[in-house]
């Protein structure tokens, strides 16, 4: 394995510094710093750009987006064993990494970047379900982000680009396409990670639209959308049971049949579904 930089190599740092990745922090290291840089260039042109990454344990992909030319890294880290190797990333790369050991679900990062910012991680797999949701989920659009390029458990990367009828699709899949372009741009096998997972895992690359695809008030939507995908299997009459009123009448306004099921129904209807609930 060829040195991006002329750091030790990651198995070094995490031996020198103790970082045994920690389950309840849902930590799989990526150990190989040739993959963690052609990570970092699915990220796109880094050059210009500053970047959030959430987790960046002992600092590979952090290396490589700092090799790959980013203007800036804000790397935020709870475990508060993996900040000593981080400041030496730091001091090699003077005034172009901040480190901050905190947790990435309180921390508004918002005040602490300059546009444009791409958001880059290997996230936690226990916080990386509810960070994209929130990414994908402000009150106004476009977000402070123009794209996000994240790794995933196979699982929940193939539920972000599922389209209707695929057995994956729902909630994150209509999220992410209401409002972004979202594809996986590579795949890693367990044995990538130090420990290996159970599972593969996935990156997928989500570039910001300039505006969501169809008109919808975000909050409406996500509730339509989370309550439909609750009972997947029940037809939408009885599935927006607890959205309230006149179910049937609002499907038929919008041309769904009260029969069908959410995994049939596409993205320009769900955000029209959730206009007409929202005009009541």
């Amino acid at each position: 394995m060829s040195q991006i930089d002329n750091l030790p190599p990651l198995r070094s740092v995490i031996e020198t510094h103790g970082i045994a990745a920690k389950k309840s922090l849902g930590q799989n290291f990526l150990l190989d710093l040739n993959l963690t840089a052609k990570i970092a260039r699915m990220a796109g042109d880094l050059k210009g750009s500053d970047i959030l990454e959430i987790g960046p344990g002992p600092g590979g992909l952090t290396r490589g987006l700092l090799a790959e030319g980013a203007r800036r890294v804000l790397a935020i880290e709870k475990d508060e064993r993996c900040i000593a190797a981080l400041e030496e990333i730091a001091a090699v790369y003077p005034g172009q990494l901040e480190v901050v050991n905190g947790d990435a679900l309180e921390i508004d990062v918002t005040g602490r970047l300059q546009a444009p910012i791409r958001i880059a991680a290997n996230l936690p797999y226990n916080i990386g379900t509810e960070l994209l949701v929130r990414w994908l989920s402000p009150p106004t659009w476009p977000p402070f982000w123009t794209s996000l390029t994240l790794m995933f458990q196979r699982e929940v990367a193939q539920r972000i680009v599922a389209m209707p009828g695929d057995k994956a699709y729902g909630r994150l899949a209509l999220l992410a396409h209401w409002r972004t372009d979202a594809r996986i741009v590579m795949d890693l096998p367990p044995e990538a990670f130090s420990p290996p997972p159970k599972v593969s895992s996935a990156v997928v690359h989500l570039t910001a639209l300039p505006a969501p695809r169809y008109p919808a008030d975000p909050v409406m939507l996500n509730r339509v959308v989370a309550t439909a995908f609750n009972q997947r299997r029940k037809m939408l009459r009885s599935a927006l049971k607890p959205m309230g009123g006149d179910v049937e009448g609002h499907l038929t306004a919008v041309g769904i049949a009260p029969t069908a099921r959410a995994e049939e129904i596409g993205l320009e209807q769900f955000c029209a579904l959730s206009r007409s609930f929202s005009e009541v």
